[in-house]
């Protein structure tokens, strides 16, 4: 009895041996194609990664480098700290372009968004033909900034533009010099820039008011409150997130309206409506002094960080309470 009971024992372990033999290349057949499947996001997405992290993290940083250094033609690493930063802030140029991407960006700014307002509004009282309509004020946001600037250099040129098809057709008084005159060119970039961007403003601000419940409004009117006033106490107020979307991506375009500048004034006359952007472009490499260029670049950059900081500190704020 005790032999049999070895024997089947035996043949027992046999058997469980085989089941695991059998069973053991398939186990590590699934833990392969797993280990494939977890490394392949990684594998795809990590040329991508590192190409961002070279291209512009790196760049980022070796412009800061720059910006503390003596460079000029070609980088130069003799580190002289701050000098750079008191040389910029003591450049009348800079001085210039800092007044005017406040003028600019302020107006700019503010325009689009009263303009993106009024007709989102009046396109969200479903009128005849609002296909259409909304079709031509979203057109000029397809075109390039370099087509806007060429596009109204033309027409508010003096001697080819506006003021020579109001001449020609009696108004000889009418005089519309701007874009040559130093103290009021800065404002044909606000004029141009309003022209492209405020039908994408009034896209954001049209999907924000086709969001709001209707039974508020209705609600409201049941009250006896006037459409002007449910706009204004009620509709705006709960657009508040719109508001502020637009405001930084208004913002992001005044500051890097480099093309539009170069292709309207290309920063004159003289440098009367140099920004930022183009006085960094032309000090780092048309005049070549590439650590003044690199500073004031950083300082972009700082400016850039102070608006999006504070964006991304709510959006992240109000998902964690919610």
């Amino acid at each position: 009895m005790a032999a049999h009971e070895m024997t089947q024992s035996a043949a027992t372990a046999s058997i469980s041996d085989d089941a695991t033999a059998g069973t053991e290349p398939v186990r590590r057949g699934v833990g392969f194609g797993e280990r494939v499947q977890r490394l392949l996001p990684k594998l795809v997405l990590g040329p991508t990664m590192l190409t961002t992290l070279l291209f512009i993290y790196g760049y980022v940083i070796w412009t800061g480098v720059l910006s503390v250094t003596k460079s000029r033609f070609l980088p130069q690493y003799d580190f002289v700290g701050l000098l750079q930063y008191e040389k910029l802030l003591d450049n009348d140029r800079w001085g210039v372009a800092s007044l005017n991407i406040v003028i600019f960006g302020g107006l700019f700014i503010l325009i689009c968004l009263g303009l993106g307002v009024l007709m989102a509004i009046l396109l969200d009282q479903k009128i005849r033909a609002e296909g259409s309509i909304r079709t031509i004020f979203l057109y000029p946001m397809a075109l390039s900034f370099i087509v806007t600037g060429t596009a109204w250099k033309w027409i508010l040129n003096p001697g080819l533009g506006l003021e020579k098809l109001l001449q020609d057709w009696g108004f000889e008084q009418f005089t519309f010099d701007w874009l040559v005159d130093p103290d009021m060119a800065i404002y044909t970039l606000v004029i141009a820039a309003v022209w492209q961007s405020s039908g994408f403003v009034m896209a954001l601000f049209l999907a924000g008011l086709r969001g709001v419940d209707n039974s508020i409004v209705k609600a409201a009117q049941l009250d006896g409150a006037s459409m002007p006033t449910i706009y204004r106490r009620i509709i705006l107020p709960h657009l508040r997130p719109v508001f502020f979307s637009a405001f930084i991506i208004l913002s992001h375009i005044a500051i890097k309206s480099f093309d539009l500048v170069m292709a309207l004034t290309g920063g004159g006359p003289g440098y009367s409506t140099d920004l930022p952007a183009t006085f960094m472009y032309t000090t780092a490499f048309s005049r070549g002094q590439m650590a003044l260029g690199s500073a004031s670049a950083m300082l972009m950059l700082g400016v850039v960080l102070a608006i999006l900081i504070p964006y991304l500190y709510s959006e992240l704020r109000g998902k964690n309470n919610g």
